[in-house]
């Protein structure tokens, strides 16, 4: 996009481009949203950012009413800086702090990857980091009643000093001033997930429906809500479906909140918040020959973990959705760790244990299982998925299910997924490659015209 661009959006206030542009005022000092509902300043005292960190960076302080640390967030595979945004999207989640842990993990020295994220983003990694770390906190401290201390240690900062320096630093106020007194204790977060329209919430709710795996999972004609479980945390969501304001009301139960980040990120990955969805439906339009109408907002449904959805690939091998909803419930509810009302999918380590004598099935499905299962007990970091084609029984399809909804990676075609070939079969002829890099989603167009 350029400057043209992103003044008719914030003239318009479009929420189609909420959260890839900010808007700084240079008479106030402020920066926001393009959607702020605040009167709309003279082009001559605006400056625009690509990201809200480098418009704090030049002292322009976040808009307390269109909030800036609620914007939708940019997708990984945007562009050509594959690597730089890799990096971010790792810091973005919470996922990793180190830079030299970073670089290691995608493979280059810390210093290419300094120096890429100084091109790219025009700050430093420590700068990112801590600008990252406030933003959440500011989202915490303005939407849930969590004492400050707390918030602090969520935020990934190691003392309350630390923390009140870097907000005032990074955002040029005292975290102190954003709270109002009015906030009840309870035990459950209330969130706000913007995205930008327009979301197809009921071919999204339909899939999920037909999949829905008892009392783990729950959904309403407005809501949907599951169970989540670590080593280090477990607790609750469910997230209600809010049309006119283009966002999900979240509440969110979990009984370790310095893991509150990565879980509030996988929520965001499991409805595809994050997609610029018009980028991808122009460009799917552009590059399949007319075989098809593409539906509008299709997004991608994840799944909780990439285990998760590698065990629900391979009980879903050559068998009919309702075959396999069956057998991951009869799964869940044999190994699933109950805990009052509470179920939750069952650890790798639990299925690799079991002999799987409840399941009605050939023996060579119950080995890829617990090949899968025991691999992923032995290397709970592990998120290159290809290795599992090294396990007997677990195949390309596999593996590329749960990349497609596991890892929610963008590009992922299901050829060999049989709803595809139907949907190919039925459509004028077209080129998938050409759909790259978005052939996740073409995956998803072509099950939504069986």
């Amino acid at each position: 996009m350029d400057i043209l661009h992103w003044q008719k959006a914030r003239q318009s206030r479009d929420p189609r481009f909420d959260g890839l542009f900010y808007v700084a005022v240079k008479s106030t000092g402020i920066y926001c949203r393009p959607i702020c509902p605040a009167p709309t300043a003279h082009e001559k005292n605006v400056a625009y950012y690509q990201f809200a960190h480098n418009a704090a960076q030049d002292g322009f302080r976040p808009c307390i009413r269109c909030r800036p640390d609620s914007a939708p967030g940019s997708a990984a595979w945007q562009g050509t800086k594959t690597t730089a945004l890799r990096a971010k999207q790792l810091i973005d989640q919470n996922d990793e702090h180190d830079c030299e842990n970073l670089a290691a993990r995608l493979g280059i020295s810390s210093r290419y990857l300094r120096q890429l994220f100084k091109q790219y983003f025009g700050v430093s990694i420590t700068q990112y980091r801590l600008f990252n770390q406030c933003h959440f906190a500011k989202k915490l401290i303005q939407e849930t009643h969590l004492p400050l201390t707390e918030i602090a240690f969520a935020a990934g900062f190691k003392s309350i000093r630390r923390f009140n320096d870097a907000f005032l630093q990074q955002l040029n106020i005292a975290p102190s001033k954003l709270r109002s007194g009015d906030k009840k204790p309870t035990s459950t977060l209330t969130l706000t997930l913007p995205f930008r329209p327009p979301y197809n919430w009921p071919a999204l709710q339909g899939f999920l429906q037909r999949r829905l795996i008892k009392p783990m999972e729950w959904i309403t004609q407005t809501s949907y809500g599951r169970t989540f479980a670590s080593e280090k945390y477990k607790g609750s969501f469910t997230a209600e479906f809010i049309a006119s304001k283009n966002h999900f009301s979240v509440s969110i139960n979990i009984d370790n909140t310095v893991y509150l980040q990565p879980v509030i990120n996988n929520i965001r990955r499991v409805l595809d918040l994050d997609a610029d969805i018009n980028l991808i439906e122009t460009h799917l339009s552009a590059n399949i020959n007319n075989a098809f109408t593409v539906c509008e907002g299709l997004r991608l449904p994840g799944i909780w973990s990439s285990f998760e959805a590698g065990i629900r690939a391979v009980l879903g091998q050559q068998v009919s959705v309702t075959a396999a909803h069956n057998l991951v419930t009869k799964l869940v509810d044999e190994l699933g760790e109950k805990e009052g009302d509470a179920v939750y999918f069952p650890t790798a380590k639990i299925v690799a244990n079991s002999d799987f004598a409840f399941f009605k099935m050939p023996q060579a499905r119950k080995n890829a299982l617990h090949n899968l299962a025991q691999f992923c007990a032995l290397n709970p970091e592990n998120d290159d998925l290809d290795e599992w084609l090294n396990l007997k029984g677990i195949g390309p399809w596999t593996v590329n299910y749960a990349k497609l909804r596991g890892q929610s990676q963008p590009d992922i075609l299901l050829d060999g997924d049989l709803g595809v070939k139907k949907a190919q079969a039925a459509a004028n002829p077209f080129v998938p490659a050409n759909s790259a890099p978005f052939r996740s989603y073409l995956t998803f167009q072509l099950w939504q015209q069986l």
